[in-house]
């Protein structure tokens, strides 16, 4: 089961994080768009497991459109429910994963002992950063527009990605010592455009959720890294 897990999730983040353009996120209500990302949705299940016509793949992707639906038509685009569609999103995995605990084992990688845990951290690094930053900027633009003056085009953008995945590279490799430096290289490198109270709340909201993101999927993926294969790495096997 946790093989499966593993590819699904790899499957689900390329799906909505990497073959999901801003283009196809703003037609998500067009049937046309939404057909498209249900091939993504299949196509990338069925190359992570190494599966073409298993029914739970075809269900999964079915699935996954019908919580989309649901979000476009009657949710709004903040926050709140876009966190919901994404806990909807892996409940529909884990379901499928109890419900088919050997689709990765039957398919075409079944003798790849590592390859679940080889994606299981590919895709961690992926919703570490790429869902991270949706989700904290969905958190942050409730706050109104960025309050620091002079900042580049996308820098704090920037800035939130690759402190995620210094996290998650830290936390993978055992070494969670690093994070308490990485909060107070930032807190030092920020110190002089937070000095106003606004500034500072923002600053101080925006990196907690930004930390809290990584820390807490990190920890996700190291759980149910245990339960899986060695890769062969040392430092990743414990």
């Amino acid at each position: 089961m946790p093989e499966t897990l593993a590819a699904l999730f790899l499957a689900h983040v390329l799906a909505d994080y990497v073959f999901q353009p801003g283009w196809m996120v703003e037609e998500k209500s067009r049937p046309e768009t939404l057909f498209l990302h249900f091939l993504a949705v299949a196509l990338t299940a069925m190359v992570t497991t190494g599966q073409v016509a298993s029914p739970a793949i075809y269900a999964l992707a079915l699935t996954h459109i019908m919580i989309d639906v649901i979000k476009t038509k009657a949710l709004s685009d903040t926050v709140l429910p876009h966190l919901a569609d994404q806990a909807l999103h892996l409940a529909t995995l884990g379901v499928i994963a109890l419900l088919v605990p050997d689709l990765y084992s039957t398919g075409a990688y079944a003798t790849l002992s590592w390859l679940p845990k080889a994606m299981l951290f590919a895709a961690g690094a992926i919703y570490v950063t790429r869902a991270g930053g949706f989700a904290v900027g969905k958190l942050m633009a409730q706050f109104g527009p960025n309050p620091i003056e002079e900042s580049l085009d996308k820098g704090g953008s920037w800035i939130g990605l690759l402190e995620r995945g210094l996290i998650f590279l830290l936390l993978i490799g055992q070494m969670p010592g690093g994070i308490g430096f990485l909060v107070a290289a930032k807190s030092v490198l920020r110190f002089e455009a937070a000095q106003e109270g606004k500034k500072a709340e923002w600053v101080i909201i925006g990196t907690l959720a930004s930390f809290g993101w990584a820390v807490a999927v990190t920890l996700a993926v190291l759980f149910i890294a245990a339960q899986l294969p060695p890769l062969g790495i040392s430092a990743l096997n414990d």
